[in-house]
């Protein structure tokens, strides 16, 4: 039987975390996996999230048989942060984060079982590869920003992942400690950098559709946040392409030329 935990970023989700508490409390594990944790990362939140998960904590370790746990710090650095911390503090065999909306349900993590048990190391949900479900959907310009956003990612990363931004991702525990060691965005371009790097490090990667409905109440700031995903989409291939390849060049020059001068 595999071990799984779940990480659940939040910031100033005390309005919200009724509906994850009640996912968490009606969860019910897939046959030959169990659930040994679930981690808040508590991204710097200023209202009552933090005491809320505190006070329901020893409620939901009782009905989930589970630990929780949770990670704070006191000021805001950015879901891909909040996402990275959780990440690296789990133990499991796979880790699943996902948001704490609950826009996917629970119940889908019995479609990523096949890809589990085949012991596939990057599991990705998908809302965009036309056969999964969506029972609310985005506004049509959110809708249309999102295929832009894709479609721009897939030929800057020269990636081919249908859907980077579905906040419902697996992983294995060897992809889960060699990605998010890496990883260094911090904000809402975090989700392409990790797919990024599961490529670039030769890690199996499987999509697979989920039902997924849009929560009104999104903390995104388009107007921000599309300029700061775009300067974050360069920043991911400067980091992890360019950098490394100058560095190898500049190493190697000064190999080339102590070289030439010991002749």
């Amino acid at each position: 039987m595999k071990t799984i935990s779940f990480v659940i970023p939040v910031y100033n989700e005390e309005k919200r975390l009724h509906k994850t508490f009640s996912a968490l409390e009606s969860f019910v594990a897939p046959e030959a996996l169990r659930l040994q944790e679930v981690i808040f990362v508590n991204d710097g939140s200023n209202d009552n999230t933090k005491s809320r998960i505190q006070s329901s904590k020893l409620k939901i370790e009782k009905k989930l048989k589970a630990r929780i746990k949770i990670v704070s710090y006191s000021k805001n650095q950015g879901k891909g942060y909040a996402v990275k911390q959780g990440m690296l503090v789990s133990n499991s065999d796979y880790t699943l984060f996902f948001d704490a909306d609950m826009s996917t349900p629970l119940s889908e993590l019995k479609k990523f079982m096949p890809f589990i048990k085949e012991g596939t190391d990057v599991i990705i949900g998908t809302r965009k590869n036309g056969k999964s479900t969506v029972l609310i959907h985005q506004p049509k310009l959110r809708e249309f920003l999102g295929k832009g956003f894709t479609l721009l990612t897939q030929k800057i990363l020269r990636l081919s992942v249908s859907d980077f931004t579905c906040g419902f991702k697996a992983f294995s525990k060897n992809a889960k400690d060699q990605i998010f060691k890496k990883s260094i965005i911090k904000r809402w371009g975090y989700d392409a950098e990790i797919i990024f790097l599961a490529e670039k490090l030769n890690f199996s990667i499987a999509e697979k559709s989920v039902t997924w409905s849009n929560d009104n109440d999104t903390k995104v700031k388009i107007y921000k946040a599309i300029p700061e995903t775009f300067m974050e989409l360069f920043l991911i291939y400067w980091n992890h392409e360019i950098k490394p390849f100058m560095l190898f060049i500049f190493r190697n020059f000064n190999i080339i030329n102590r070289y030439r001068l010991s002749i």
